[in-house]
């Protein structure tokens, strides 16, 4: 504990920009919209009777990591004091040595202010793996289910990436947003969810299909614009390199929602769909974090060309695999993490880099050919990493009592929203003729009496729907 209170009093503010400030923390706001984003868009996947507990799932996990990022997240995961190649140290527990004085990472912005904007992405990663546990999974176990996954997932995953001794780091690996610490261990966290946690009710006997699209098109607006700040922001400054970010990163979405679409039209009976159209955009935006400060417009378009369409055929994966990864966190982030890395490694460009003064060896265009495999020695770190440690946790989880993260069948087939929080996210009424005339009665529900909540679930709507 003497490390942990231990202040060193010698300080430097003297590069610290009043723009650069402003900006990061107006980015570190638009990433904490990604989270109920992500909420929605994961509520508008799934059936009605668990909307209500995906966006809770997604704020859980956003609460708990911020209070984990405040105890010892930050410091493990972004320490620039730290000596080892995997992990950091206490320098900055409790932020106790979080003020006004910048990170390596930073230099021209308070600590404070890059420690919230980075808390960001950590609340975020652990609620993008809770889709593929979605529509099975007790919230309760939950809550330490994200402190422990952060700890000792994400917060290594980040370190190796992004502080100034991680191994990954050092080595060279470019990921410039969190292509690997955020999209790539969540996805190959949400793989190792569907597995463990198994197959929900029905599948492969019944078409699970999203039960409110406008949710989803909400949610992919949150997330976009959300995804501005995620890219843009990790410029840490407001400048040319910043500006370039935001601008791939909007390209790259546009044409991933545009390929995934075209495929689609072809592939199911020549109709467009907001669903793929924003499952698409969504993958652009995922394979462009790891190159966004490092690519140019043009190559944008390639991340989300091949994106779109490599990752509307990893969905057929868990059909052919036999694994429920009930919202295609795999497949959009696992996957498309996995893509984003290695096209980063070929397009990444000296000339990009060099708008805010860095120096980088670039990808294959830049004749670095050694890039690549960089890129793909990150990936599988990252990819291994997360699945198998997770698999640990939730294996010791479920022979922990009361700790069990499945649902039971009773309240999967009720619906978590019901089961697991007592709440509807709908309420319908019915309009019947009244006996014997043909004037209209309502409802109980809109004449306002009190409501009964029923487990019975529709095959047409899964709604409890009342009658008087």
């Amino acid at each position: 504990m003497a490390v942990l209170f231990k202040r060193d009093e010698s300080t430097d503010t003297s590069h610290i920009n009043s723009g650069d400030t402003a900006w990061i923390l107006i980015s570190a706001a638009l990433v904490f919209l990604m989270s109920p984003g992500v909420g929605y868009f994961y509520s508008g996947m799934a059936r009605s009777k668990n909307a209500v507990s995906m966006v809770f799932l997604c704020i859980i996990a956003m609460s708990v990591v911020s209070v984990q990022w405040m105890i010892w997240g930050y410091s493990l995961a972004l320490s620039d004091t730290a000596t080892n190649p995997f992990i950091g140290n206490m320098r900055y527990g409790l932020l106790l040595n979080v003020d006004n004085r910048p990170h390596a990472n930073a230099p021209s912005i308070p600590g404070s202010v890059y420690a919230i904007y980075q808390c960001m992405f950590a609340a975020l990663t652990p609620a993008l793996a809770l889709g593929g546990a979605a529509e099975r999974i007790r919230v309760f176990p939950v809550i330490l289910f994200c402190f422990i996954w952060t700890t000792l997932v994400y917060d290594p995953i980040a370190y190796w990436s992004w502080a100034p001794n991680g191994w990954m780091n050092n080595m060279g690996e470019l990921d410039y947003a969190g292509g690997t610490p955020v999209h790539i261990a969540s996805g190959f966290a949400a793989l190792a969810f569907a597995i463990v946690l198994g197959k929900r009710k029905g599948f492969g006997q019944e078409k699970f299909e999203p039960h409110n699209y406008l949710n989803i098109i909400l949610g992919t607006s949150m997330l976009w614009f959300g995804w501005i700040g995620f890219n843009g922001g990790s410029a840490v400054a407001s400048d040319g390199r910043a500006g370039m970010a935001a601008a791939v990163t909007h390209i790259a979405a546009s044409m991933g929602g545009l390929s995934w679409s075209v495929v689609a039209y072809f592939r199911n009976g020549y109709r467009f769909s907001s669903f793929h159209f924003c499952s698409g955009a969504v993958a652009g935006l995922v394979a462009i974090t790891p190159g966004s400060g490092f690519v140019s417009p043009w190559a944008a378009l390639v991340f989300g060309a091949v994106a779109g369409v490599v990752c509307h055929f990893a969905v057929d994966l868990k059909e052919k695999l036999r694994f429920d990864d009930a919202l295609d966190v795999f497949a959009v982030h696992g996957v498309g993490g996995i893509v984003g890395n290695l096209l980063t490694g070929i397009f990444a460009s000296k000339s990009v880099a060099a708008l805010n003064g860095s120096e980088i060896d670039g990808g294959w265009i830049d004749h670095h050919w050694k890039q690549f495999g960089y890129q793909l020695a990150g990936s599988c770190a990252g990819a291994g990493w997360s699945f198998v440690v997770t698999g640990i946790i939730l294996y010791i989880f479920n022979i922990i009592p009361g700790l069990h993260l499945r649902i039971h069948e009773e309240g999967e087939i009720s619906g978590t929203d019901i089961t697991e929080m007592g709440e509807h996210g709908y309420k319908f009424a019915t309009i019947e003729p009244s006996p014997g005339n043909d004037s209209i009665s309502m409802s109980a529900l809109e004449q306002g009496k009190p409501q009964v909540h029923s487990s019975e679930n529709s095959s047409q709507t899964d709604a409890n729907i009342e009658k008087q």
